[in-house]
């Protein structure tokens, strides 16, 4: 773009104002310098008409003087006379004084002037010199009657002079009038070309401005000069342009913008709503059932699958379907992953089609025969490995956007790690029930199975004495049953109840407090149970395995310990601890290390410690009780 110093300096705006200011500077200048030659003019020209009208007072006086007064005042005055003459002719820039110089004027000076000279200065020096007193009364007469043709001749010459300072006069008022005149039309003047400079092309381009402002950026400044205004006008609507370019690219961009958030919005909410859902507590295939609507819905897919893969038959299985018939789900329910597009994906990844059509027409495609016009197929990962893949068909040519690309594999990761956390609460479960069961096991083989085997040796010893029609034995050994039976009862229905225990509301310290109630009531044995501390509750799962403790505890004093008191102890700070304590027989710690595993009850408590990640600590002496004592340290603790 041309700037202020690209212009040639006849084109700008500051030279045109600086030659028009010197042009009327100037301009002024001779107007008021003219006016002011006229007016000294005139004021020479009239100091010249007084001298001049003086010379005839002088001629009068000079005769008066050399008839009664002495010689030596009349040639004072002879000698003024002449000065004065001299004067107007030779004129006195200071005074000022001088005739003008027109010829009439000049000629009839010269006319005065030898008039002077050659009649009246003679005569006056005659009668001055001449001593005898009728020669100079005769020179006297002779000046007296020269006198009145000499001062008609000054006379003339002032008149001169006033017709001249008359017109002078007349022309310095015409030119004071012009200079009035030439004072209106130069500011006229000046104020058009002000206006045409400067206020015209200011107000347009405040106007613009102004329309700007108001967002109408279709605003366009009109270039009517190569000044300044000019190069300014064309740097607006260059700016304009820009300014118009950029807001038209900035709404284009905006919109853009929009657009890209809409999708990721949709994006974003897509991938909560399966996140939502695949967080729930769904079953495997009401998983993916559920994950296949919401794609399709999403994708505006016209059908859809999801296969898991078998990895020990290298095969994939429909687990749900929408959109397709019955009779391609009954021919591809199981494929290898090297069969078709969808085993194909497994092992190759992210599978387009685009357009059946142009598919290699020497192969079968199912999906083409279906009526689908386009395909994507799409990886089930779970830590990073295929546990399957699901597919997604339409109609007609749909292409996948880079953004929903991303989305579908998250999504499928997302499968891939709800369908294997399903698993593994499964196998937890399993796991569970198969350590629960192992607990069941444990604890019927340390009071049933022990009980059974008593009864039965009690029958075999009854058949012999029935053999042998021993009576006395016979009575002895019935009691021995009755009592063997009655504890195998009692035995059963404690292993029942203490495997039905649930918490109620998650309050541990009332089941416990039943748990020794119950105890108390069956056993007979006086027990009591005291909590200190005020930390924080702890977990359910956690006070479920606490509680088969103490139970088993309590279990193990009824049969065994013969006690008289049990007392329970129940520590909840920071840390947990649990303490029961028994006044009964007690064991040896010895003895019982070498039977190992043989004390079942024992070792139950001992494997539901290791569950809590607690630390299990027995202390026993024989004949002086038994104590069991479970400490949970806080860092163990879950957070109930």
């Amino acid at each position: 773009m041309n700037t202020t110093q690209d212009l040639p300096i006849g084109k700008r705006l500051t030279f045109r104002i600086l030659v028009t200011t010197l042009v009327g500077l100037a301009l002024t200048l001779m107007a008021i310098g003219y006016t002011l030659l006229l007016s000294w003019q005139l004021e020479g020209g009239a100091a010249a008409i007084n001298e001049a009208g003086s010379l005839r007072v002088r001629s009068y006086r000079l005769a008066v003087v050399m008839e009664h007064v002495s010689s030596t005042t009349a040639e004072d005055e002879l000698a003024q006379f002449n000065s004065t003459l001299n004067d107007l002719q030779v004129g006195d820039a200071k005074r000022p004084l001088f005739l003008p110089t027109t010829k009439p004027i000049r000629e009839q000076m010269r006319v005065v002037q030898n008039d002077w000279a050659q009649r009246m200065q003679i005569l006056a020096k005659q009668i001055l010199q001449e001593a005898d007193h009728n020669r100079k009364q005769q020179a006297l007469h002779q000046y007296t009657k020269a006198l009145p043709e000499f001062v008609d001749n000054i006379n003339k010459l002032v008149s001169l002079v006033e017709i001249e300072l008359s017109e002078k006069t007349a022309w310095l008022r015409l030119c004071q009038t012009a200079l009035i005149f030439m004072s209106l039309a130069a500011s006229v003047t000046l104020l058009y070309l002000l206006y045409l400079w400067i206020v015209g092309p200011v107000t347009r381009m405040q106007a613009g401005i102004m329309r700007m402002t108001k967002d109408d950026l279709s605003v366009r400044l009109p270039i009517e000069s190569d000044d300044e205004f000019g190069v300014l006008a064309q740097g607006f609507n260059k700016m304009a342009d820009r300014v118009q370019t950029v807001h038209r690219t900035l709404e284009e961009r905006v919109h853009q913008k929009t657009a890209k958030l809409q999708a990721q919005n949709n994006e974003m909410s897509t991938l909560y709503e399966v996140a939502g859902y695949l967080a729930g507590p769904h079953a495997i295939e009401e998983l993916c059932r559920g994950f296949l609507h919401r794609i399709m819905q999403r994708i505006g897919a016209d059908g859809g699958t999801v296969r898991i893969l078998d990895n020990h038959r290298d095969s994939l299985h429909i687990t749900v379907h929408e959109g397709l018939s019955e009779k391609m789900v009954e021919e591809e329910h199981c494929i290898k992953t090297d069969d078709c597009l969808c085993g194909a994906a497994v092992s190759q990844g992210i599978i387009f089609v685009r357009d059946f059509r142009q598919m290699n027409t020497q192969k079968r495609y199912r999906c083409q025969e279906e009526g689908f016009f386009s395909i994507a197929i799409f990886q089930i990962l779970a830590r990073e490995h295929v546990i399957g893949s699901f597919s997604l068909h339409f109609t007609h040519e749909r292409v996948i956007t880079s953004e929903e690309c991303r989305l579908l594999e998250t999504l499928g990761k997302n499968l891939g790690v709800s369908i294997e956390n399903q698993r593994l609460i499964a196998k937890e479960k399993e796991f569970a029930v198969s350590q629960e069961r192992n607990l069941l096991a444990q604890g019927l083989h340390d009071s049933i199975a022990q009980g059974l085997n008593f009864l039965n040796l009690q029958v075999q010893m009854l058949e012999d004495s029935l053999a042998r029609k021993d009576i006395t034995e016979i009575n002895d050994i019935a009691p021995l049953l009755r009592a063997g039976v009655q504890e195998s009862y009692e035995d059963v229905r404690e292993l029942l109840l203490n495997f039905r225990t649930r918490l109620q509301d998650s309050n541990m310290e009332s089941e416990m407090r039943n748990v020794v109630s119950k105890f108390q009531r069956q056993t007979g044995v006086h027990g009591t149970i005291e909590f200190v501390g005020s930390g924080a509750p702890v977990a359910p799962e956690q006070q479920l395995q606490l509680l088969f403790i103490l139970q088993e505890a309590l279990s193990n004093v009824r049969k065994h310990a013969q006690a008289s008191e049990v007392k329970v102890r129940v520590e909840n700070e920071r840390d947990f601890k649990l303490t029961v304590a028994d006044d009964g027989l007690g064991f040896s710690m010895a003895e019982v290390e070498k039977k190992g595993d043989a004390h079942v009850g024992l070792h139950i408590m001992q494997e539901r410690a290791e569950r809590l990640s607690a630390q299990f600590t027995i202390e026993s002496t024989p004949g002086a009780g038994t104590t069991i004592m479970l400490h949970l340290l806080r860092q163990e603790r879950l957070v109930a």
